[in-house]
């Protein structure tokens, strides 16, 4: 609700961190409990669950304020992500060796952003951060799967029922725990051919500067970018389409979402085109740059989207659960196969194409 107990804060940040950095050894050098071998197994699905609800847990509790865009809650929910990617072996493709990219924010910042952070009460913020590891392929080609989300959401904001606490659940820690997942499944064993980029990106809410950062100062040439595949919103079924299914946005725009399909992929065409989804997302901006760059999703347009009401007690983690164990082999298929996605016939976004606000 409207209490945030800062003490209560650094002490859940602080140990979540460092119970991720310590045990880091042993999770890098044990073969993984979600390795596709044993995934059906009521163990590797009570591990699953156990980890999805730890990242949840820590990322929409009340105590990160509901991470708003470029404050200090995003620093912290960034920082998260970065010590987990280091307990994995991962390679840091953040600033300076690490695994956070920071950015300023661009000087004006548009009317309506001033706004938005002129509400926290220690001062607008001028920086956003972005969580990035590489998973490095073994094969020595110039090729890469990017598996995104986006770590922030609204802060606070106006009181609903007596909560000013918009938690984003679902909008996106549900995105950025499947990217922390599937991090844990696939640099576990045998490396994939394929390079691997996990990148969580900060300030998506007021305008994707994180993602912009990223396309300024990539960890790889663009151009080496084979797929991104981009997770927000998996934190619910949509009841539009089948029980266990997700969409893909651009659909119809690649032949990426019926191969994955044929590979055992549960995705389907994005049900709402009313909604332009594929262009109100991270993915969009990598799309404009001629990358195949599509968002995985189950939202079902439910009406706690931006509200207070969009935390841990509206979560499915049955369904999220699913829904990021059915990715786990296509994504390992795109990873060691050398197949590469096309755009239809005149469905690639022009370079100049506008995002369209969320």
């Amino acid at each position: 609700m409207s209490k945030r107990p800062l003490a209560r804060l650094r002490f859940i940040t602080l140990a979540s961190i460092l119970a991720i950095v310590t045990t880091a050894a042993p999770r890098a050098q044990a073969a993984h409990p979600f390795d596709a071998s044993v995934s059906k197994t009521a163990s590797a699905s009570s591990t699953l669950d156990r980890e999805v609800h730890a990242d949840m847990d820590f990322l929409a509790d009340d105590a990160l304020d509901g991470r708003g865009s470029a404050t200090r809650d995003e620093h912290i929910a960034a920082l998260f992500a970065a010590a987990q990617f280091q307990s994995l072996g991962l390679e840091p493709g953040g600033d300076n060796g690490t695994f956070l990219q920071k950015t300023k924010l661009p000087d004006p910042l548009p009317e309506r952003v001033q706004k938005y952070l002129s509400k926290y009460p220690d001062g607008p913020r001028t920086e956003t951060w972005n969580a990035i590891g590489i998973l490095r392929g073994t094969a020595n080609l110039n090729e890469v799967i990017l598996l995104t989300a986006h770590l922030d959401h609204l802060g606070i904001g106006p009181a609903v029922n007596g909560d000013d606490i918009y938690n984003g659940a679902d909008d996106d820690a549900s995105g950025t725990t499947a990217v922390l997942t599937l991090a844990h499944l696939l640099a576990t064993g045998k490396r994939p051919k394929r390079t691997i980029i996990f990148a969580l990106f900060g300030s998506e809410e007021i305008g994707g500067y994180g993602n912009r950062a990223f396309l300024e100062h990539p960890p790889v040439p663009l151009t080496s970018i084979v797929i991104n595949l981009e997770f927000e919103m998996i934190g619910r079924p949509d009841p539009a389409v089948p029980e266990g299914t997700l969409w893909l946005t651009g659909y119809d725009r690649t032949d990426l979402g019926p191969t994955l399909a044929k590979h055992g992929a549960s995705l389907i065409n994005d049900p709402h085109p009313a909604q332009h989804f594929f262009r109100r997302s991270d993915n969009y901006a990598l799309a404009r740059k001629g990358i195949i760059a599509q968002t995985v999703s189950s939202f079902g347009l439910h009406k706690d989207y931006h509200q207070p009401s969009d935390d841990l007690s509206r979560i499915d983690f049955a369904h999220m659960d699913r829904a990021i164990q059915s990715m786990v082999a296509p994504i390992r298929w795109l990873a060691n196969t050398g197949w590469k996605p096309q755009w239809y016939p005149g469905k690639q976004p022009a370079p100049g194409a506008d995002l369209l606000p969320k």
